[in-house]
């Protein structure tokens, strides 16, 4: 039965598909910008530059200096370079830490969003933003903060590394895993968040065996942003939490945080998923569970639960292995045919495909079958441990 639950929808325009960065210029002008200013990472400043020369006579200047977790000081270099091109919006071009400093300017401002993302962080869908000083992160929660519009361009994906990409896609991970634990968390967003998850799950091992797999880069990205939209819905958890007092503490990776911190902060918090879908059969979670994982054995990452599968096939067509056989003929004819299984090599057989199904199980047995959301938190603990 579904009970009460609050759900806002966040007022975000989104244009997502191959090449949509030629419409940048349209969407600065729908926005009513007359002179906008390009953020970029020091790394990304040749292609915010690229993007200054497509926006023709929109473009008021770039400041090429973005960096992790949202340094206040640097917050305030961007500011002054702001006023000094008299720019009337922002552009921010790149990954979490672009993306940081255009909020953070909107934050102080009020300047308008055009938010393009080169990696899956899903930063950009949300009304968040992290702002470090002194070493001490802090994250301010306002609808101020959230962009006006999102492009989101496959295209600009694609050089981006499968090491970057695969850390990049579990931290898109990690805010959909939350939205499942939420205090706030409703059937809508629990919806966008496992789907969210689906979608990572088959891309990121298909772009490690192939980087240039358009599709699955398109997979991707569509995953990263529903996970962004889950993360700008409901609040943050201690997972989040965690990564944002490591990084701003230590100046650590954001993904590569997110990435080493999630499979612990979901062991612990797997107990707390809503059981939103008990009414669900065992074998029904089981199979929803293997659908999201069969990109793994399309990777050619089978392991032993393909020859499991494969051995039980041939065993039920009638072909068993010669030295059965044998032994079977030459047994006398009184000796029953299924002699008693061993059940404790039964059970060890049974525990190592649980655990090649990436099926982890937290805790003893229960009288309450775990809910859709436990289990796809459990996946995504393994995935997590697996890429």
């Amino acid at each position: 039965m579904i009970g009460t639950f609050t759900f806002e929808n966040l007022p975000c325009r989104v244009v997502f598909g191959s090449g949509t960065l030629a419409l940048a210029k349209a969407e600065v002008e729908r926005l009513g910008g007359k002179r906008a200013l390009v953020l970029t990472t020091p790394q990304q400043e040749a292609q915010g530059k690229s993007l200054g020369a497509a926006l023709g006579p929109l473009y008021a200047g770039i400041f090429p200096g973005a960096t992790m977790h949202t340094p206040v000081e640097v917050t305030a270099r961007a500011l002054a370079a702001m006023k000094a091109c008299e720019a009337d919006c922002v552009i921010s071009l790149g990954g979490g830490s672009t993306t940081g400093l255009g909020k953070a300017l909107a934050l102080s401002t009020g300047i308008n969003q055009l938010c393009i993302p080169t990696t899956y962080a899903g930063s950009e869908m949300t009304p968040i933003v992290g702002q470090t000083e002194n070493g001490l992160k802090t994250t301010v929660r306002d609808a101020a903060i959230l962009p006006e519009t999102v492009i989101y361009d496959v295209d600009l994906t694609l050089t981006l590394p499968a090491s970057l990409a695969a850390t990049s896609g579990i931290n898109a991970i990690a805010h959909a895993v939350e939205a499942l634990y939420a205090r706030d968390t409703n059937p809508v967003t629990s919806l966008m968040a496992e789907e969210g998850i689906r979608a990572l799950a088959r891309a990121l091992p298909a772009i490690a065996a192939k980087s240039d797999d358009r599709g699955a880069r398109t997979e991707a990205l569509y995953g990263a942003w529903l996970c962004g939209v889950c993360l700008g819905t409901v609040g943050m958890a201690l997972h989040h939490k965690l990564c944002h007092t490591l990084g701003g503490t230590f100046d650590l990776p954001h993904a590569e945080t997110h990435t080493i911190v999630l499979p612990h902060a979901l062991a612990y918090n797997a107990r707390r998923a809503r059981c939103d879908g008990a009414h669900l059969t065992r074998d029904r979670r089981r199979r929803c569970i293997a659908r999201t994982f069969r990109a793994r054995e399309a990777a050619g990452c089978k392991g032993r639960t393909a020859r499991h599968r494969h051995a039980r096939r041939r065993h039920r067509q009638g072909c068993r292995p010669r030295r059965h056989q044998c032994l079977l003929e030459s047994a006398p004819a009184r000796t029953r045919r299924h002699p008693r299984p061993d059940r404790a090599r039964l059970g060890r057989r049974a525990a190592r495909r649980q655990q090649s199904d990436g099926l982890i199980r937290c805790g003893a047995r229960s009288s309450n079958p775990p809910s859709s959301s436990a289990w796809m938190i459990r996946s995504a603990i393994y995935l997590a441990a697996t890429c």
